[in-house]
């Protein structure tokens, strides 16, 4: 029998098919782009993540020669989107969806600072006030278009919108109404009528089934399955927001283990049963289903999205003069790798779309300090690769004060196929980082939960046999002292500059 589980990132969608003892059959990745009208502001629209379904999954069948008939089940995992997609009452969507990196509720965060009470928000939902939260989001909408707002009768995650296209099924699952943030009661595992009444945000607009995301939210139409190249009835999970299937995919199963997710964005977490103790983090259900157990991250609002970045706009033409194509990923590390530690006095803080945890400042804005003539281009790209590193040292140092220290982390995530970045991120942060093998990803994890779903795996603890593994890269002790130096400066740049950068981003 074969799984299929499929990742609807940020700027790919990607697909894997594996047998039954978690060996990978075939792939496929489609590439797109996030659009942004406004500084800070993200959008996409719906279709092209279901277009871009359709097609990774059709691609990696065809690859595999797989026989649909032996395909168990499919699950679908999605980035955090944001607000969800607004649909009207016939399904179609009002407008692009406001996805996770959007920041342009940061006035209705402020307003909700001053008229609702917080502790109350977070003493329910486990998590705070910001603009990456989706309910902010929701109330931007409201506050800002309520023609579109009167139009939409129900928001849907990106991943469940395809579940619905594909299946005709409207559910949602607890890890993405978990991580909406404001609307959700962690203990209940229920959305929360006193929330929903406190924030002015009326409950029916929200999917009323709920699902674990193990859990099948439907079966494939004789439509959707003929798009696919498979055949109707194979069952379909709720799926669960990206970051956690990329956490499940590295075998991380129960609590008191950390893993760092090192995509788009940077998310480094880990699993635990206490409440966080203040709103610093980001809180949601884990995949396992397993009652208390909570995922608690802190996120970077940019980290792959900062490399793609400099390679779309100026990596073409700086190491091969009249270059007219991007230069490929292999080049600038290769260039990277010769630049030392430090980057020759060059520091760059990565707050290109504001920043989330530890900060939570969606006016904060990307700033780099120590150019001088000597610096090239493979300066910069090193100094953005460093700079992740500082982000995830800033949160690890305020996890570790509520949770305690975790000497081994393990990373996943496109980004840590970069093994320069990977030691990188070790040498910054003094912690030994497991990276694990190409391929376990977020559509990794996916694939299990749909064995699990489909009862080829009956437990959680079955993923060690799909004989997930890693490669240790230990911190070089002279390189962590060295960089010490530099992270104090990075703390302390941010607090130094951060009127003018808000002066800026209000002139913007």
């Amino acid at each position: 029998m074969f799984l299929i589980g499929t990742d609807i990132g940020t700027s790919s969608t990607k697909t894997v098919i594996t047998a039954q003892d978690g060996r990978i059959i075939s792939s496929d990745v489609q590439q797109y782009g996030v659009l942004e009208p406004n500084p800070s502001w993200a959008e996409q629209y719906p279709d092209v993540w279901l277009d871009a379904v359709k097609r990774s999954i059709h691609n990696a069948v065809e690859k595999g020669k797989i026989e649909p008939a032996q395909v168990a089940a499919v699950c679908i995992s999605g980035l955090y989107g944001g607000s969800g997609v607004p649909l009207d009452r016939h399904m179609e969507a009002v407008r692009p969806c406001i996805i996770w990196m959007d920041r342009r509720s940061t006035e209705v965060c402020k307003r909700l600072n001053r008229e609702i009470d917080v502790s109350r928000l977070f003493e329910v939902t486990e998590n705070g006030v910001d603009s990456y939260f989706g309910y902010t989001k929701l109330l931007w909408m409201k506050e800002n278009e309520p023609e579109s707002w009167k139009q939409t009768e129900l928001f849907l995650p990106p991943n469940q919108y395809v579940v619905y296209k594909l299946t005709g099924q409207i559910v949602m699952d607890v890890t993405a109404a978990g991580n909406l943030g404001g609307l959700y009661d962690m203990e209940r595992g229920a959305w929360s009528e006193e929330m929903g009444m406190m924030l002015d945000i009326p409950l029916c607009k929200m999917p009323q089934t709920l699902l674990q995301p193990y859990e099948t939210a439907g079966t494939l139409s004789k439509a959707a399955a003929e798009e696919l190249g498979l055949i109707s009835g194979i069952p379909v999970c709720a799926g669960c927001v990206d970051c956690l299937s990329s956490t499940l995919a590295a075998g991380v199963t129960g609590p008191g283990q950390s893993v760092a997710v090192l995509a788009t964005s940077l998310n480094w977490g880990v699993l635990h049963k206490n409440k966080p103790l203040e709103p610093m983090y980001i809180t949601m259900p884990y995949v396992t289903g397993e009652q208390g157990v909570r995922y608690t991250y802190g996120g970077m609002s940019t980290a792959g999205a900062l490399t793609r970045w400099f390679s779309e706009q100026f990596a073409p033409g700086i190491w091969d003069a009249g270059a007219s194509e991007r230069i490929p990923f292999e080049q600038l590390e290769k260039a990277a790798k010769k630049i030392p530690p430090g980057c020759e006095g060059l520091l760059l803080l990565p707050y290109f779309m504001g920043e989330r945890c530890p900060i939570w400042d969606s006016e904060a804005r990307g700033a780099m300090l120590g150019l001088s003539l000597k610096h090239s281009g493979a300066h910069v790209y090193r100094a953005i690769l460093e700079s992740v590193g500082y982000g995830m040292r800033h949160i690890i140092e305020c996890f570790e004060g509520d949770i305690g220290e975790n000497q081994c982390c393990k990373l996943v995530g496109g980004g840590s196929e970069s093994l320069l970045w990977s030691r990188i991120l070790s040498d910054i942060t003094g912690k030994t980082m497991e990276r694990m093998e190409k391929g376990v990803e977020a559509p990794y994890g996916d694939a299990f939960l749909a064995a699990y779903s489909a009862g080829i795996c009956s437990s959680f603890t079955d993923l060690e046999k799909w004989g997930i593994q890693g490669e240790m890269i230990s911190p070089a002790k002279k390189n962590t002292i060295f960089y010490n130096d530099y992270f104090e400066i990075y703390k302390h740049l941010y607090y130094a500059i951060k009127e003018d950068m808000h002066k800026l981003a209000g002139l913007s």
